[in-house]
């Protein structure tokens, strides 16, 4: 087996030859086809988060050990069973659910994986995709994407069930209401797209960087701000009508959290997707004199990631802009995906 790996943090990830593991007991051996490049694992690679006034936090206290094989959008094919693993049979093609939790807890119980303190994930905790084998701990964790490309369904396994599970604390949106983007990255462009499912919104972009404003126009954006002007609130207000309803912070600094909140109607809402780091200070009587609401939200469960992807196969949303390129091409692409070089997603196919 072949992946690449972080062998230090913060240098080039290095190709390591191994054993192709066996599957044992309920485990599910898969054969990678596709798995996206996603702007956290930047974090993962350099080690650290960064906290509010100047606090990092290394992530190998957090259970995140090197070497480390990245990549948590996946998808495959089958090619071996441990002798208890239900759910599917060598030779099907399926959509990785990266965020197993420990299947025990009381949030794992509610149906919420992706919030379990002791998790399993695919890519974070557990070995990604960033190889051309991928070993599960069992086949609950795989969804059946027939009739979407592999290239594309991987991205909905994290930057799609991302943006679903943050419009969703939107909700209900029509196309009355105006959403706020802060960042038009690949995250931006996948919501643009998913938006339109669920209830369209009128978007409006906002990017520092004139390429991606652009790339947000093309997406379906009705309009778009220069989030690094002075005057980016105060013309998302006078496009809006008065405020959006809601903004989605999916950058998660000081700047881009503090453009979303003074950019929100009384009565709004701003939901903190992003994970760049740092921290701000809020005055407390804001929150009752503007009734505003201050939310965080972290991928999506199970249940969510199968209604994206049936929204997909009912052709409910159209493709971002992605590139291929080959597993070899991992260390590049996230220098790449760093240096602000890639407008939408890179997805590698072994």
């Amino acid at each position: 087996m072949r992946s690449y790996k972080i062998t230090e943090f913060g240098k080039p990830l290095e190709a390591i030859e191994e054993p192709t593991p066996e599957p044992t007991g309920t485990e599910v051996l898969l054969k990678v086809e596709a798995c996206g490049v996603c702007h956290s694992d930047l974090h993962l690679w350099h080690g650290v988060f960064k906290m509010a006034n100047g606090v990092e936090v290394d992530v190998t206290t957090r259970g995140i050990t090197i070497p480390h094989t990245l990549g948590h959008e996946v998808v495959g094919e089958v090619v071996a069973l441990g002798p208890e693993a239900k759910g599917v049979t060598v030779g099907d093609k399926r959509l990785v659910y990266t965020w197993i939790g420990c299947g025990d807890c009381a949030v794992c119980r509610a149906g919420d994986e992706n919030l379990c303190d002791a998790p399993r994930s695919i890519g974070i905790r557990r070995a990604g995709g960033y190889a051309d084998h991928v070993l599960l701990p069992h086949g609950d964790c795989l969804i059946d994407y027939a009739g979407v490309p592999a290239e594309l369904a991987c991205l909905y396994a994290c930057s799609g069930v991302t943006v679903y599970n943050a419009l969703g604390k939107l909700q209900p949106l029509s196309k009355a209401d105006h959403v706020l983007l802060v960042g038009a990255g690949g995250l931006g462009l996948m919501a643009i797209k998913i938006a339109r499912a669920l209830g369209d919104p009128t978007i409006i972009a906002a990017d520092i960087d004139e390429a991606k404003r652009n790339a947000a126009l093309d997406a379906g954006a009705a309009h778009v701000v220069d989030a690094g002007s002075a005057e980016a609130a105060a013309e998302v207000i006078a496009l809006s009508g008065g405020g959006v309803k809601g903004a989605i912070d999916l950058v998660g600094a000081p700047a881009s959290a503090a453009f979303a909140i003074g950019a929100i109607r009384r009565g709004g809402t701003v939901v903190f997707v992003g994970l760049y780091g740092g921290g701000i200070t809020i005055s407390l009587p804001l929150f009752p004199f503007r009734s505003m609401t201050l939310t965080g939200s972290y991928v999506g469960n199970l249940r969510q990631t199968k209604d994206l992807i049936r929204l997909a196969q009912e052709g409910r949303i159209e493709p971002i802009p992605y590139e291929t390129r080959p597993l070899d091409a991992a260390p590049q692409a996230l220098q790449d995906l760093e240096a602000g070089r890639v407008l939408g997603r890179v997805v590698l196919t072994p």
